[in-house]
Order: C-alpha cells, then structure tokens, then sequence
C-alpha cells in the first residue's frame, strides 16, 4: 500500500490513533519495571532520604537550605530521565526489532501514531511522579510548594520534553531493544549524576557546577531549583534546556528508522 493510500486511511478512521493510544496505554500498565522505575522509585527514594534525621536537619544542604529541600528538585527530575531512556527507548526498539513500525506503515494507523502515543504515555506518567514528589516532600517533610509556581511549571515542562527528546534520541539509533537498554544504560548514569542525584548541583565546585549546568538536566536542576526557592529560573538555564530540546528532537527526527 502506498504512502498516499495509507494516509487517506487515517482521514478514514479518525479514531485510529485514539485507539493506539489506549492500545499502549493498556500495554504499559502491564511493565511493572516501567512503572516501578517512573512512578514509584524516586518518591520512595524521597521518603526513605527524608527518613535520614541529618537530611531534615537546619543548614545541612548548600545555600542554607535542609538537604531533604535540595534533592526534592532530584527526585522531580529522576522519573523524566527513567522515561525517557529505561522504559519508552528500549519499547520502541523493540518495535523496530519485531517489525512491528514496518508493518504499521501498511495500515491506516501510520507509526508517528505510535511513536506520539509512547511519548504521551510516558511524558504524563513523568510528570505526574514528579507531582507526587512535590506532594510527598511537602506532606511529609515540609518542603515548601514553590514560590514560582510558574517558572516551576514551565521547566518542569521543558525538561519533559529534553528527557523524552533524549529518548528518542536513543530508540531512533538502536537497532535492538537490548541495544537501546545498554545505550540508555550508558546515558543514564552520567545524566543522574547532573541531575544531582550523589551531590546536588548547588553542592559541587564552581568548576564542576558550570560544566553541569550546561547539560540538561543540570540546566533543569538548577531551574528547578531557583523556582522552588522562589526566584524566576534563570534565563540562561531554560536557553539551555530549550537548545538541548530542539537539537535532541532534531536529531531524532532526522536519524530515526522505521525498519
């Protein structure tokens, strides 16, 4: 079937990519890795840090602040990087592997159906877990909401799309699903550590904070954290994430194989 027969399909049945995403919707639930890995790893590393006494003590994190208040912006962060690279790369990959996006291009449902439903799926669970750790820091250890709820909201936002860019970035290269799990394995490590999972960014030397900063999610971090003390994310941090977005997306785009 060709490209034109296919696309007049979609026009056809304008609920096609309505029911892909409920299809992967319902496909995701069933990956308990995945989920544990978005939804439920960072908010309990959240609690179980909080359970440190020396975490919620006065003046124990940089700046003044308890370190419980540094790593909420960490743990805000951690689902969007799992996302993007452990659990939405390797599902795609696998796709390609399986010919399961060949196929789809004979069909009315086009893959950039699929490709749209898993980055909406995995961008709202994302998001939602980061919500969570918001919520769990301030119930339970009395971390205050952020001042700038606005700047929050909008790097919050950006660094969605640079985590799940990323991943796209690595399911468009992968040609394997266990390809796509040892380059994301690869990518992941580095990207926590500037995310500032075993030293917050504030914390590291000057030298090393500004070599962070440049990199997505030390760019996010430090956004984040400038709206949760309740000052506007500093232009330079969001430019960064915008460019990392945009070269990131780019790149996906012109790399990605269907086959």
């Amino acid at each position: 079937m060709s490209t034109h027969t296919a696309t007049s399909g979609i026009s056809a049945r304008p609920g096609a990519n309505s029911t892909v995403l409920r299809s992967e919707f319902r496909l995701f639930l069933r990956e308990p890795g995945a989920l544990f890995g978005i939804a439920v790893f960072p908010p309990v590393l959240l609690v179980i840090l909080g359970c440190i006494p020396a975490f919620r003590a006065s003046d124990s994190g940089p700046d003044g602040l308890r370190l419980i208040d540094a790593y909420v912006p960490v743990t805000v962060l951690m689902p969007l990087i799992v996302a993007g690279l452990q659990a939405m790369a390797p599902v795609i990959a696998g796709y390609r592997e399986r010919g399961i996006l060949r196929r789809m291009s004979t069909t009315p449902v086009q893959p950039p159906a699929l490709l749209g439903a898993q980055m909406a799926i995995h961008g709202i669970a994302a998001f939602l877990s980061s919500l969570l750790s918001l919520a769990i820091g301030r119930l339970a250890f009395d971390v205050r909401l952020p001042p700038q709820a606005f700047g929050y909201l909008l790097a919050l936002v950006l660094s969605v799309v640079v985590g799940l860019s990323l991943g796209a970035l690595v399911a468009a290269q992968a040609r394997t699903q266990k390809v796509a799990g040892a380059i994301g394995s690869a990518v992941f490590f580095p990207s926590m550590f500037c995310a500032g999972v075993w030293l917050p960014v504030q914390a590291m030397p000057d030298g090393l904070a500004r070599v962070v900063e440049c990199t997505p999610f030390g760019a996010a971090s430090q956004a984040l954290s400038d709206a949760a003390a309740g000052d506007w994310p500093g232009w330079i941090h969001l430019a960064v994430l915008v460019v990392w977005a945009v070269l990131l997306s780019g790149a996906a785009a012109r790399w990605f194989r269907w086959e």
